[in-house]
C-alpha cells in the first residue's frame, strides 16, 4: 500500500479549499445582508432583491470561490427560485445576440491558434521589424493589433500566441530573472506587450470578452447603439497613437541593456522556415478573417448584423474543416463566457427595467452637482479608471459601475455617445495599473521580469499617458466625428 498522501490533503490544497469556502460564505453573506435590508423608498422590492443577487454575483466574480460560469448559474437560479424574476426572464440573457457575437468570435480565434496562422503573423513582423529592441516591441504590438478584432479573449492572445514568442526571445538574449539579467530585454518586452494588449483590447468591440457587455448596457441604460464600426472608428486614432507612444515611454523607463536585436530577426526567420509554406488551412483562415472584417465594417449597409457576420465566418471555417465541431465543443472559454455573460446581461437589463439604475443615478448626481458636463465627464471617467485598483476583473468592474457612471454623465448633460465611448475604452485601459486587473496581467507579471513596485510604478505612469491621449487626442477625434 502506498503511503503517498492524496494531493487534496496537502496543507497547500487544504488552505486553498478553506479560502474558497470562506469566499463562498462571504459572497452569500453579502447577498443575504442586502436581501434583508428594507427596500429603500422609491424602489420596488423586486428591484432591491435583484440588486442583492447582482452585488453578490459581482463579489463572487472578484473573490472567485467558484468559476465565473458556476457563479452565474447560481445567480440565475436565485433570481428564479426567489420569484424575483420568472424563469423565462432569468434565462432571457441566453437569447441576446451580442452574447453570441462574442461566443462565435471565441471559436474563430481558435482557428488562428489551431492553424498556426497567429504565430506565423507574429514571426513575420518580428523578422521584418525586429532588428532593434524598440522595433521588436512594435512588431509584437502590430501582431496583437492584427489578431485583436477576431480574438475576444485578450488572455488567449497573450497565453496562446504572444507570450511564448516573447519568452523565447528573452531566452535568446539571455534575459532571465533567475540570472539577474531581466533588464537585458525581458522587462521591457513583457511590460510593453501587456500594456499594448490593453490598447488593442480597447480598440474593437470583439477584442475583449466584456466589450459586448458594454454595448448591451449602453443600449439598456441610454438607448445608445454602439455598432462594431462605430466602436472601431472612434478608437482607431487614439488607439494608434497609444500603440506608438507606449513602447517608447516604457523603453525610456526600463532602459533595456540590449538595444540592437538582429538575432531576433534571424530567429524569427528560422521559425518561419520551420513552419514551412503557408498551409491550405491557414489560407482559409486568412480569407475568413478578411471576410468577417469587411462584413463587420460594411454589413450594416446591407442590414447584416455583426452577430450574423460572426456566424457566417464560423460556418465557413466548419465547411472548410479548418475547425471541427469537436473544436467548438472543447472551446471552454466560449461556453464559460456564454454563462456569465448571459447572467450579467439579464440582471443589468432588469435592474434598469425595474428602476434600480434610475434610482441609483439620482443618488449619484449629487457628486457632480454644479459641474459643467465637461468637468463632470472628466471627473467620472478618471474615477472609473482608478477604481480598478479594487477589481481583479474587468467584467466585474464593468458590471458594477459602467451603467451607473454612464447614466450620471448623461444626466448632467454630457453627450451620450461621448460618455459611452470614453467609459468603454477606459474599461480596457484601466487594467494598466496592477498585476491582477485582467487575465494577461498575471501571465506577464508571473514571468518574474518586473517586481510589483516596478509593475505598479510603470503602470501608473502609463495610466496618465492613456488618460492624456484618449481624453485630448481622442476628444478632438470624437469632436471631428460629431459625438460632441
Amino acid at each position: 500500500m502506498s503511503n503517498k498522501k492524496n494531493d487534496s490533503t496537502t496543507p497547500e490544497n487544504q488552505q486553498n479549499d478553506n479560502t474558497q469556502i470562506r469566499n463562498l460564505i462571504i459572497t452569500f453573506a453579502v447577498g443575504l445582508i442586502l436581501w434583508f435590508i428594507p427596500t429603500p423608498a422609491g424602489l420596488e422590492s423586486e428591484a432591491w432583491q435583484l440588486f442583492a443577487i447582482f452585488v453578490a454575483t459581482i463579489i463572487g466574480f472578484i473573490l472567485k470561490p467558484l468559476p465565473m460560469g458556476a457563479i452565474a448559474i447560481i445567480a440565475i437560479t436565485m433570481t428564479a427560485i426567489t420569484n424575483t424574476l420568472s424563469i423565462e426572464e432569468s434565462l432571457s440573457g441566453f437569447g441576446n445576440t451580442t452574447i453570441w457575437l462574442i461566443v462565435s468570435a471565441f471559436f474563430i480565434a481558435r482557428g488562428f491558434i489551431k492553424t498556426g496562422l497567429g504565430v506565423r503573423i507574429s514571426y513575420f513582423f518580428v523578422k521584418k521589424f525586429g532588428k532593434k529592441t524598440l522595433g521588436l516591441s512594435y512588431a509584437l504590438l502590430v501582431s496583437d493589433l492584427i489578431l485583436a478584432p477576431a480574438t475576444p479573449s485578450n488572455t488567449a492572445r497573450t497565453g496562446g500566441i504572444l507570450f511564448p514568442i516573447i519568452k523565447s526571445l528573452c531566452i535568446t538574449y539571455d534575459s532571465d530573472p533567475a540570472k539577474g539579467t531581466e533588464n537585458k530585454i525581458g522587462n521591457f518586452l513583457m511590460k510593453t506587450a501587456f500594456q499594448g494588449n490593453l490598447v488593442t483590447s480597447a480598440m474593437f468591440m470583439t477584442s475583449m470578452a466584456a466589450n459586448p457587455l458594454i454595448v448591451s448596457i449602453a443600449y439598456d441604460v441610454a438607448g445608445l447603439e454602439l455598432t462594431w464600426t462605430t466602436w472601431a472608428v472612434a478608437a482607431i486614432v487614439p488607439g494608434l497613437v497609444s500603440l506608438a507612444v507606449i513602447p517608447f515611454v516604457i523603453y525610456k523607463i526600463t532602459n533595456p541593456v540590449v538595444k540592437e536585436t538582429p538575432g531576433a530577426s534571424e530567429w524569427a526567420g528560422k521559425k518561419l522556415s520551420e513552419l514551412g509554406p503557408i498551409q491550405k488551412s491557414e489560407k482559409y483562415m486568412m480569407s475568413v478573417f478578411f471576410l468577417i472584417l469587411i462584413m463587420w465594417i460594411f454589413g450594416s449597409d446591407f442590414d447584416i448584423s455583426a452577430t450574423t457576420t460572426a456566424f457566417v465566418g464560423l460556418s465557413v471555417l466548419l465547411i472548410t474543416k479548418v475547425l471541427t465541431f469537436e473544436d467548438i465543443k472543447s472551446e471552454k472559454g466560449a461556453w464559460d463566457t456564454l454563462c456569465w455573460f448571459a447572467a450579467l446581461v439579464m440582471m443589468a437589463s432588469y435592474l434598469n427595467e425595474l428602476g434600480m439604475v434610475g434610482w441609483f443615478t439620482e443618488i449619484m448626481e449629487g457628486s457632480v452637482a454644479g459641474m459643467n458636463w465637461i468637468t463632470a465627464v472628466l471627473v467620472m471617467a478618471i474615477a472609473y479608471y482608478y477604481s480598478h485598483y479594487f477589481f481583479a476583473s474587468m467584467t466585474a468592474h464593468i458590471s458594477a459601475m459602467y451603467g451607473a457612471f454612464l447614466a450620471v454623465m448623461m444626466t448632467v448633460g454630457a453627450p451620450g455617445y461621448l460618455s459611452a465611448l470614453i467609459l468603454a475604452f477606459f474599461s480596457s485601459l484601466m487594467a494598466s495599473t496592477t498585476h491582477y486587473g485582467t487575465g494577461p496581467a498575471p501571465i506577464y507579471y508571473g514571468s518574474g521580469y518586473l517586481s510589483q513596485n516596478k509593475w505598479w510604478g510603470i503602470g501608473f505612469v502609463i495610466s496618465l499617458v492613456h488618460i492624456i491621449i484618449w481624453v485630448v487626442i481622442g476628444g478632438l477625434w470624437w469632436k471631428f466625428l460629431g459625438y460632441w
